[in-house]
């Protein structure tokens, strides 16, 4: 029933963060998320960098957890994810989660938007949090919607 996709992945770590998964834990969380074959760089920054690039492509004067950017919608997919570490950190404090849990879960989200998936209509939204929550238990971490 599940078909296998193929996953070209390069990550790269640009953050002085003390705590960052490993590429083995990036490659996992992303090949359960695949509906297709997939071409991607990951970088992981820091807050001076995802600033700049959530200013430069969404105009937003802050850093955010995640950035996707898709740059050919055919198969193979083609695509670039930015994650903030910082962020990351603060956010997985500030709502109590297990910090992998939430990069698991921001890895997931960002491999879903790559595909197609978004969440800016309601109906959108419920679609993308149900499959990323269906991927986390698959993954044996928490829901990821649940208030703490």
């Amino acid at each position: 029933m599940s078909e296998v996709h193929k996953l070209s992945l390069s990550v790269q770590y640009a953050s002085s963060a003390a705590q960052l998964p490993t590429r083995a834990q990036f490659r996992r969380w992303i090949k359960v998320a695949l509906e297709q074959d997939i071409q991607m760089a990951l970088r992981i920054v820091d807050e001076i960098e995802g600033r700049a690039l959530n200013e430069s492509y969404r105009g937003k004067d802050y850093a955010t957890n995640v950035l996707t950017f898709v740059y050919d919608d055919t198969e193979p997919l083609y695509g670039d994810v930015v994650i903030c570490a910082p962020v990351v950190v603060r956010e997985a404090k500030e709502q109590g989660k297990d910090l992998l849990a939430h990069y698991a879960h921001l890895t997931l989200h960002a491999a879903l938007h790559l595909q197609g998936y978004d969440h800016e209509k309601k109906r959108e939204a419920e679609a993308m949090e149900a499959r990323e929550t269906a991927l986390m238990l698959k993954l044996r971490y928490p829901a990821p919607y649940l208030v703490s």
